[in-house]
């Protein structure tokens, strides 16, 4: 049985590369989104009142 390639069979170390280099300056200059930001607004997601999605820094 041959098996076909899945999406994510495919490596691209330069597209990699320059994912991991915005990952980390988004790091460094903040821009995040914090875990428990993201965990009260899923929790909210069902509810009457849904939160509205986070924004960096909360």
């Amino acid at each position: 049985m041959i098996r076909e390639r899945a999406l994510f069979d495919t490596s691209d170390p330069a597209a990699e590369a320059k994912a991991d280099a915005r990952a980390d300056a988004d790091v460094q200059n903040g821009r995040l989104i914090s875990h428990d930001a993201v965990k009260r607004w899923l929790s909210s997601w069902g509810s009457p009142e849904p939160l509205p999605r986070p924004r960096v820094g909360e």
